[in-house]
């Protein structure tokens, strides 16, 4: 962990040293530069959270500095331009490239460090709106007062307060990023950003640049490994991580450091990683999916999340949390539910988990009418049973999910009922629908499924 990296050019040392002094008394972690040049060098170096840059310097102005940082990716931090000889001109010019705020020398200390201060934290909320436009689930406190979320919440308080790597697992929809968030707000590291990086959405080949970064004709990228630096790197769905990024990924690990995509200066490491994954990465390695060696550095502590099934008495406050939500960042119509309907959404399979439970209130508020929300209409927005009958019919599995995730649950759901069918028979559910019979005993065991009666 680190403190905010102030990065001070200007090419006068007794100001450099005069900034300096007065920033690390207030804990701040400072370095210097006397020119661009040197400067540029900084920024290649590591990413700051916030620069002092001077205006009038010998080899290139502080204007043009801030017009060739804010092409590309924009401004890496927020920037407070310094200048002793400023005009209203340059001001203004300063603002429209993205300058945070323009202060003239000779510098009031004290309104240098409230600028600062005020400029790192607008910057922290900046971060967090991004987050929750993204998320639009800010759940700051996992919601449930059953003794299994109890229990998790207490034990995700003790794993904060060490700063480990941990492996959380889950089905899909149970609340695994709530909890990422809820362990990063609870840890030392809770005033750093929190970076979640979809493993599933990078596309192959891309990864290096995506968390690492990337450096092309002096324009750098910075990497989701230094977007998140001093806090959490929460990477979701690691399982999907193909051979060469899990091998670029250990080496980083491995060595304290990485190299950005067209880079030579090492970047040192300071994020605590948060991998999750629905899949076993025991299971993944065996199979030779995934490595071995990045499974053990990632699982130092592991974390499992319940499916919604194993905690159905906090079903109706999940209801009332989400009705409020809605109605609060909507502003959709109050609705509550009656008692029949609680009580039949308690006992319902929820295969897709919390996040199911969260599109259905929302449907129900915005297509419903009256202030009650009745098991019948509960009944008609769901439209589908509980569980597939003899013979197959009825279709257990949510819409209100990814294609792959309502794939697996389609295929557990029907091997389970063949199985079930033949006694537990392997060789007659083989020949029942199609597989090879190793084939069927390595997709029972990928998804979970146990074998029982006659198991041949």
């Amino acid at each position: 962990m680190s403190a905010p990296r102030i990065l001070v050019v200007d090419d006068e040392p007794d100001i450099r040293g005069l900034v300096k002094e007065i920033l690390e008394d207030e804990d701040y972690r400072v370095v210097v530069a006397e020119n661009g040049e040197a400067a540029r060098q900084a920024l290649r170096e590591r990413r700051p959270d916030l620069i002092l840059l001077d205006i009038w310097m010998p080899d290139v102005d502080g204007i043009s500095l801030l017009k060739e940082w804010s092409e590309g990716d924009g401004l890496p931090c927020p920037v407070i331009m310094m200048s002793g000889h400023g005009t209203v001109e340059t001001a203004v010019e300063a603002t429209r490239l993205g300058a945070y705020d323009f202060l003239e020398k000779p510098l009031s200390l004290a309104k240098l460090l409230l600028t600062v201060e005020r400029a790192l934290e607008v910057d922290k909320l900046q971060m967090e709106n991004i987050g929750l436009r993204r998320h639009s689930e800010p759940v700051v406190e996992p919601t449930g007062r059953s003794a299994v979320i109890q229990r998790l919440k207490e034990q995700v308080k003790r794993i904060a307060q060490h700063d480990t790597w941990v492996l959380i697992t889950g089905e899909p929809g149970s609340g695994r990023e709530t909890f990422a968030r809820y362990l990063h707000a609870q840890s030392p590291r809770r005033e750093r950003p929190f970076v979640e990086v979809g493993v599933s959405s990078i596309t192959r080949g891309n990864a290096a640049r995506e968390l690492f970064g990337s450096e092309e004709e002096g324009r750098i990228h910075y990497g989701a490994l230094e977007q998140a630096r001093g806090g959490t790197l929460f990477l979701d769905e690691v399982a999907d991580m193909d051979m060469e990024a899990q091998a670029q990924l250990l080496g980083a690990l491995d060595t304290g450091s990485f190299l950005r995509e067209g880079g030579t200066e090492p970047v040192e490491i300071d994020v605590r990683i948060i991998a999750a994954t629905q899949r076993d990465l025991e299971q993944e390695v065996q199979e030779g999916r995934f490595r071995e060696d990045l499974f053990y550095h990632l699982n130092v502590v592991p974390l499992r999340i319940p499916p919604l099934r194993e905690h159905k008495e906090d079903v109706p406050d999940l209801l009332n949390y989400y009705v409020d939500y809605y109605v609060t960042h909507e502003k959709l119509p109050y609705r509550r539910f009656d008692v029949g309907a609680q009580n039949y959404l308690r006992n319902y399979p929820w295969h897709g988990n919390i996040r199911e439970l969260k599109n259905l209130v929302q449907r129900l508020m915005i297509l419903g009418a009256g202030e009650t929300i009745t098991q019948e209409e509960v009944v008609a927005a769901l439209g589908q049973v509980d569980a597939p009958p003899a013979g197959g019919g009825g279709f257990p599995v949510s819409f209100d999910q990814p294609l792959r995730q309502a794939r697996e649950q389609f295929e557990k759901a029907y091997l389970e009922y063949q199985l079930e069918k033949h006694g537990g028979n392997v060789s007659q559910t083989a020949a029942e629908v199609g597989m090879e019979r190793t084939h069927l005993y390595r997709k029972l065991r990928a998804l979970g499924i146990e074998i029982k009666g006659q198991g041949r």
